[in-house]
């Protein structure tokens, strides 16, 4: 059996993937009537809700890098003068 690390990397959902995941659980969450059911679905709504705030942390960051660095000003009205 694969580890967690090895699951989470062969894993890729889109976004609309997890819309439709937390949709799901949500609505599971209401309708069943076992509480600890709701309790698990709840606990893996959270997870997946901290796995997509940690990406977008991520992506923000790897945005940011990108972005730094010698920028140059392609300006030539200076000669205009």
């Amino acid at each position: 059996m694969k580890d967690q690390e090895e699951v989470r990397e062969t894993v890729n959902f889109t976004s609309h993937d997890v819309i439709i995941i937390e949709r799901a659980l949500r609505t599971a969450m209401k309708h069943d009537r076992e509480e600890h059911r709701s309790r698990d679905y709840q606990e893996v709504l959270l997870k997946m809700q901290e796995n997509v705030k940690q990406a977008l942390t991520a992506n923000a960051q790897l945005v940011t890098i990108e972005h730094e660095g010698i920028r140059y000003d392609y300006d030539d009205s200076s000669d205009l003068m």
